[in-house]
């Protein structure tokens, strides 16, 4: 059978088969085979991360089975859901997530096991919001860790390498409004003089950026209706009064709404709405978590790069995420700022220009997004990740014999 490609066409699962089961005593049957198998979520990886020698199993046949807890303020579902099913729900009985990635299509096991996030200076990555999950682990027993664990913090970020994860509990707040409103024009000086203020100036903030002339290029800001007014000035930017797409040249028709009118948060926190099929193949994307006090140098030195970035980019985007404990998280321990690119499809010229950015980021303790493309070895991961030997521990504890590891995990993680 064949697996068939990820999202963006770039990668071609080597996996047997793509198993569907319909619940956890069927992952359980199929863990108890003994041979090796990985959770495949919505296929936004852009690296071998999900692959396998044997089976991929996809949960995306789970009943939801959503469940809030509205005294303790969280809700539980099957892993295999997408954001934004989990969001028009969550909305439609008064409840709301913390943030949204750009991408509501991405599925929220997936999303949490690679630390995706969204942005705002005071907003964790997606993982934070993790208060418990369920794996099915290599011994084909179900277990639930708590936050509070002692293995929580090192498994909610787990790169699929402790088990298949079956059901996910989050922290829930009640609904709120946003607004989102977008500068244009902003120069690169007043950004880099300012920044600061620019991403604190809304709940969740996007600058995006193409690193050529003197203008940086747009600012998304997406501010709470609850909390005080975003600026009309923005350090000399204009506020644009129609919707734009993140790229340009691209028409507005499927981006979430601005120009100021309020929507619920489901409907503004990430940058496309989920009736929008995300085109395939036509992008690779990279990124890098720079600590926030590293971030005005990481700029400095991509910015003298530009004049190479640029043929191979459609966009960059800039966002801030604050710092958590999660051992594998790109926030980990510091607030961060995630330099993304989303590149052409030109493969061989990304993965020949990626060593020279990474020697620029990686000395400024920049982290690599899991699911991204990237080229740092093991070695280099190793001095940007402390808790990287204890992870490794965590992995043989909950499979010991090696079910859910891959070349990925192997090469980049030594497992």
């Amino acid at each position: 059978m064949n697996v068939g490609t990820n999202w963006a066409g770039n990668y071609t699962y080597g996996a047997a088969e793509l198993r569907h089961p319909q619940s956890t005593s069927e992952v359980q049957t199929l863990v108890s085979r003994g041979t090796p198998l990985r959770a495949l979520g919505s296929r936004h990886s852009f690296n071998p991360i999900a692959d396998t020698t044997g089976d991929l199993i996809s949960l995306d046949r789970f009943e939801p089975n959503i469940v809030i807890d509205e005294t303790a303020r969280t809700v539980s579902f099957a892993a295999g859901l997408r954001y934004g099913d989990l969001a028009s729900e969550l909305q439609a009985r008064g409840w709301a997530l913390h943030n949204l990635a750009s991408l509501p299509h991405i599925s929220v096991a997936g999303a949490v096991a690679t630390a995706t996030h969204g942005s705002g200076d005071r907003n964790g990555n997606l993982a934070t919001a993790v208060s418990a999950f369920e794996i099915v682990d290599g011994t084909g027993e179900v277990v639930t860790l708590r936050r509070g664990d002692a293995d929580f913090a090192g498994a909610v970020v787990g790169l699929g390498a402790l088990g298949i994860v079956t059901r996910l509990t989050l922290d829930v707040e009640p609904t709120f409004d946003v607004r989102q409103d977008v500068f244009t024009g902003l120069r690169w000086d007043e950004f880099l003089g300012n920044i600061d203020a620019i991403t604190s100036s809304a709940y969740s903030v996007s600058v995006f950026t193409n690193w050529l002339g003197d203008s940086i290029g747009a600012v998304w800001l997406k501010s709470r209706m609850d909390a005080p007014t975003p600026p009309v000035d923005l350090f000399g930017a204009v506020r644009e009064v129609t919707n734009l797409h993140p790229l340009p040249d691209m028409p507005a028709g499927n981006t979430t709404p601005q120009g100021g009118v309020p929507g619920p948060w489901s409907e503004r926190l990430a940058h496309f709405v989920l009736g929008f099929t995300p085109s395939n193949g036509d992008e690779l994307q990279s990124e890098f978590l720079v600590p926030r006090h590293n971030i005005a140098a990481a700029l400095a030195s991509l910015r003298e790069m530009g004049d190479q970035i640029a043929p191979l980019l459609h966009i960059t985007e800039l966002r801030t995420m604050a710092a958590d404990d999660l051992w594998l998280s790109g926030a980990s321990g510091t607030d961060a700022v995630g330099i993304h690119f989303t590149w052409k499809k030109l493969p061989t010229e990304v993965l020949a220009l990626l060593p020279e950015i990474e020697r620029r980021l990686l000395p400024l303790n920049a982290r690599p997004h899991w699911g991204k493309v990237f080229t740092a070895d093991g070695a280099q991961l190793e001095a940007l990740y402390p808790r990287l030997p204890d992870f490794r521990d965590l992995v043989r504890k909950y499979d010991p014999q090696g079910l859910f590891r891959n070349e990925f995990l192997h090469h980049r993680l030594g497992l």
